[in-house]
């Protein structure tokens, strides 16, 4: 588990390709503190597992499914990414709670500043909107951010100048792709409500969730109005 409060910003210092997979190598400084081998470390937000380390570098295997999921596939030699390291017991949490299993890509389609911050525009399908609410959380490259916004198929956040400066979102320009987490409170809500046995107006209908969830329409449906 992560909280969305990047350590520090690491370099790519190589990729290794096997048939349906990779392994990264990367290099940090901070991380590599108390980083072992079998540990887990965010690395743009996605959660990968130590393979092997060094004094100054580590590999990390990338499997297909991740690949698939996040930005990980598009990642070069010489790009910067984010790392953290996974949450001590008893470690403060900056952030929100961020598992590193990612639920899709974004886009970048719009960048402005507003007074010391800076806003970015995210276009993403209703997979990840769904989730989202204004004032919420959400990760974008493993970044901890507050929801500005939510459309039907974007969001906006917004970045202090520390996070701009300190993580990949600084550089991110339009048209670049970043990964997203929604919050798994978020997941799991829905989740408990699609249940019949816990929600009694949960039904097939309802379980698409595109049609709106629990609205009044559905409630007088089912005689609760």
């Amino acid at each position: 588990m992560f909280t969305g409060i990047v350590e520090e910003l690491g370099i790519i210092l190589g990729r290794h390709h096997y048939k349906n997979s990779i392994a990264l190598l990367l290099k940090g400084n901070k991380v590599m503190d108390d980083l072992q081998e079998g540990d887990s470390i965010a690395v743009n937000g996605v959660c990968l597992t130590v393979a092997r380390r060094s004094a100054v570098d580590f590999y990390a295997d990338v499997m297909p499914e991740t690949l698939r999921k996040t930005n990980l596939a598009e990642l070069k030699a010489g790009e910067k990414v984010n790392l953290e390291r996974a949450l001590p017991v008893g470690g403060r949490l900056g952030g929100h709670f961020v598992s590193g299993h990612i639920d899709g890509i974004g886009t970048i389609t719009e960048e402005k500043k507003e007074g010391n911050a800076l806003i970015k525009r995210i276009e993403a399908g209703s997979w990840i909107t769904r989730y989202l609410v204004e004032k919420g959380s959400v990760a974008v490259d493993g970044v901890s951010l507050t929801v500005v916004d939510v459309g039907e198929n974007s969001f906006s956040v917004s970045l202090i100048p520390h996070t701009a400066k300190h993580t990949t979102l600084g550089y991110k320009k339009n048209g670049d792709k970043v990964n997203l987490e929604a919050d798994i409170l978020g997941k799991y809500v829905e989740k408990i409500l699609s249940n019949p046995a816990v929600n009694p107006v949960a039904t097939d209908d309802y379980a698409g969730k595109e049609a709106g969830g629990i609205t009044l329409s559905l409630l007088e449906k089912k005689g609760f109005l």
